[in-house]
């Protein structure tokens, strides 16, 4: 008897174990992010395209960052990023790799970079160099 008590006690424990780290993986996903990325063309660093000039591309949004390597012959980056479908729209873009900011919506907007400081001018205008490091960032 004292054996079947034993075997039962061992079967609920190893159960609730397992439910107790089920449901703290489901929660850590939540914590990092994952909403905003649920939807994402790319979740790993990735490298696309054809040509001759390779440009770094950081999509940042919540606490997550992809690094794109772009290979192209476009002029700028806003038609580099377009020509890989990393933006809806050469105008106005609303989705980044997937990802929606939308300021009527919510007061979110693709912020632009440049090495780290806020670009001066739009993707459209900015050209296409080896070297630099561009990020387009989910902002409040």
């Amino acid at each position: 008897m004292t054996k079947k008590i034993y075997s039962l006690f061992s079967v609920f424990l190893c159960i609730s174990l397992m439910f107790c780290l089920t449901s703290c993986k489901k929660s850590e996903k939540k914590s990092n992010g994952d909403g905003l990325w649920k939807n994402a063309t790319y979740t790993e660093d990735t490298t696309l395209g054809k040509g001759d000039k390779k440009i770094t591309v950081e999509v940042k949004a919540g606490e997550k960052t992809v690094t794109f390597t772009l290979k192209t012959d476009k002029k700028t980056v806003g038609e580099a990023l377009y020509e890989n479908k990393l933006v809806d729209s050469m105008e106005y873009a609303l989705k980044v790799n997937g990802i929606v900011a939308d300021y009527d919506k919510d007061k979110t907007y693709w912020g632009f970079f440049i090495d780290g400081g806020y670009a001066s001018k739009g993707m459209n205008e900015t050209p296409a160099e080896q070297g630099k490091v561009y990020r387009l960032e989910r902002t409040k």
